[in-house]
């Protein structure tokens, strides 16, 4: 609504009449003309003063008990609009006349009036700000506003008396809503408006800055955001510390888009005619607060018991941090307030250190791995479960760590091969740093693999233990987002060396019982003798590879498969066709039943039998995993 001031009134000649800047008429003199005529600024202020003085001595608090137990806003909302008109009426006419006379009278009157209406407004500045806490709160201010659009049918309360009814139906419909804060928001800019202009701007910023910085320390507090030393933080247990981050975890958002977001609502409408001003009272405010609340992680960054799952806890300070940037950088947007956004990037840099220093401990402690007893049954070591449970749970970090790790060095590859390391050359040139460093640490876990399959001393249950577990790792890829750093080509590379490993397992580990029967049964020798032999050859193969194979295990059910399929395949078709083609020749010799031990069907279970893990007289239970994992190694199941 635009404003229907007193300023087109300065230059007209012709003032309305009734208006309180119209001169007073002149009266005849019996000496005929006046040797003194008023100029019309003193015109003016007579007429203001005439006005004025009556309304502002009802509401001193130094003269009457009314106005010092009375509130003026709470009592007439009207009175209270006519009150600020009228000062300010009253400070234009002074700022008229001190042109022309600087030492006239009538300006000591109007400044002691003056002095009079601040220290009333003064009073109503606080009582509003004190009374109106509830209503004032950052979350009420933050969810009825915008830094942009102050919610409030009654922000501008500077009308005439024409705009009367328009005003008060629009107060009403404020009040059928609740919406007490917008009122309270609209007096308080009203009254720092007035008090501002009159050169008593420090007086009402004192009052705002006391009570709102209050609630800001009280509301840093009840979040459990405390300040801490470096040593404090030093000092504490793990667990200690982690329900102290916790805290600062459900806080973070809560102050950044409701406490500060709030305050700066808040501030900016109140003081929205003194940019300055503003800057002031939103930043002494906000700043220690907020400097506590970003200070926090750097002191947990710089947490002297470091290890590898404490990184988890820094990546998700770092991503409430990040998260919330936008706001951060748009409620601290004045240059006074540096301070607390170059606290926040500094808790970054700091958190994002010992992300990578927490990666780098990560990939020693696979180095470091001692353990030399081969699993039972080939089957999944404890650093391969542990270690892509870790890495499965960083990649969930993934749009975060690509920020930490976008300017680290890729990692060196040695003497390595391409193959090993699941990028080929052209891929590398333009693969994030993370996917790279994550097909790093997977690089090393598959050689820390391999150096522990040699401790088995059957090399096919060697090939077995690389096969289980590298069909692991990739399982965890393809089940976790992993995938989409590594790619559909680290995955199917991997794949294929899977299949290696299971065909280098099924040659060494059955081969003997493949080769023990002739390649075209139906061409084979028909001489009993060699029949004979064949049976006997084949018994003693197959009882020697499954008594040493009936303990493996192979938990992935696809890859089992695979294996079972690829052996009955070859063994089972093989002995098939050698039995129908002999077995009726070896029914008709004596002591046949030793000769011919299996039938095809009892192959064939047995084969459907194996990697299950079944337990076996002369080893002993099997377990498929290592049953000692590595302490240093050990996080919880990432939930899928």
């Amino acid at each position: 609504m635009p404003r229907k001031g007193m300023s087109g009134l300065w230059f007209s000649l012709t003032p309305r009449v009734g208006s309180p800047f119209s001169p007073p008429s002149p009266s005849p003199s019996r000496f005929g003309n006046s040797p003194y005529r008023q100029s019309f600024s003193e015109s003016v202020m007579d007429r203001t003063l005439e006005i004025s003085e009556p309304v502002i001595a009802k509401w001193d608090p130094e003269t009457t008990t009314f106005a010092r137990v009375t509130s003026l806003f709470y009592e007439n909302r009207r009175e209270a609009r006519e009150f600020i008109k009228t000062v300010n009426n009253l400070h234009k006419a002074m700022h008229l006349l001190v042109k022309e006379d600087s030492n006239s009278e009538k300006l000591i009157r109007a400044k002691n009036l003056i002095q009079i209406a601040m220290k009333r407004l003064q009073k109503e500045f606080y009582q509003i700000l004190s009374m109106n806490r509830a209503h004032l709160d950052p979350e009420s201010v933050s969810t009825r506003s915008s830094r942009t659009s102050i919610a409030s049918s009654v922000s501008d309360f500077d009308y005439d008396e024409e705009d009367d009814d328009q005003v008060r139906s629009g107060i009403e419909a404020v009040n059928d809503v609740g919406d007490v804060s917008s009122l309270a928001m609209a007096d308080l800019r009203l009254i720092a408006d007035c008090m501002i202009s009159c050169g008593y701007g420090k007086e009402c910023v004192k009052i705002y800055k006391i009570i709102r910085k209050s609630i800001v320390d009280e509301a840093i507090y009840k979040l459990g955001v405390l300040q801490f030393t470096s040593s404090q933080i030093h000092k504490m247990d793990w667990r200690s510390l982690d329900l102290r981050v916790k805290n600062w975890l459900d806080a973070v958002g809560a102050a950044v888009k409701v406490l500060f977001n709030g305050e700066r609502i808040l501030c900016d409408h109140v003081f929205n005619s003194s940019d300055s001003v503003r800057e002031s009272c939103f930043t002494e405010i906000s700043k220690s607060g907020a400097l506590i609340l970003f200070g926090f992680p750097e002191l947990v960054a710089k947490y002297s018991k470091k290890s590898p799952e404490k990184i988890f806890r820094l990546l998700d300070m770092y991503t409430g941090i990040s998260n919330h940037w936008p706001e951060i950088e748009s409620i601290f947007s004045f240059p006074s307030a540096d301070a607390v956004k170059s606290q926040a990037v500094t808790a970054l840099v700091k958190l994002g250190e010992s992300v990578r220093a927490a990666v780098d401990a990560f990939e020693t402690s696979i180095l470091k791995d001692s353990s030399k007893s081969p699993v039972a049954g080939a089957g999944i070591h404890a650093l391969t479960i542990n270690s892509m449970n870790y890495l499965s749970l960083l990649a969930d970090y993934s749009v975060i760590l690509s920020d930490i790790f976008a300017d680290s060095p890729p990692p060196a590859k040695k003497m390595l091969p391409d193959s090993y390391f699941g990028f080929s050359d052209s891929d590398e040139s333009t693969a994030p740093a993370i996917s790279l460093k994550m097909a790093w640490l997977i690089l090393v876990l598959l050689c820390k693999l391999d150096a522990k399959a040699k401790y088995y001393k059957d090399i096919s249950l060697s090939y077995l233990f690389l096969a289980n577990n590298l069909q692991y790792v990739v399982v965890e890829v393809q089940t976790s987002n992993l995938k989409y750093l590594l790619g559909g080509e680290w995955v199917a590379k991997h794949e294929a060396k899977v299949k290696q490993f299971a065909s280098n397992y099924e040659r060494l580990g059955w081969g003997h019982v493949i080769e023990s029967l002739p390649s075209d049964p139906a061409a084979a020798a028909t001489s009993p003798e060699r029949v004979k032999e064949t049976f006997k050859k084949f018994n003693a193969a197959f009882d020697q590879a499954y008594k040493k194979q009936s303990v493996c295990v192979v938990q992935d059910s696809k890859l089992r498969d695979h294996i079972k399929v690829s052996i009955a395949r070859k063994i089972f078709r093989l002995y098939r066709e050698f039995y129908a083609g002999h077995r009726p020749a070896m029914l008709r010799q004596k002591y046949w039943a030793p000769i011919v031990k299996y039938t095809p069907e009892d192959v064939g279970h047995r084969l459907s039998d194996l990697f299950f893990g079944e337990i076996d007289q002369s080893a002993g239970s099997v377990s498929s995993v290592q049953s000692s994992p590595s302490p240093s190694l050990t996080w919880p199941r990432r939930s899928r």
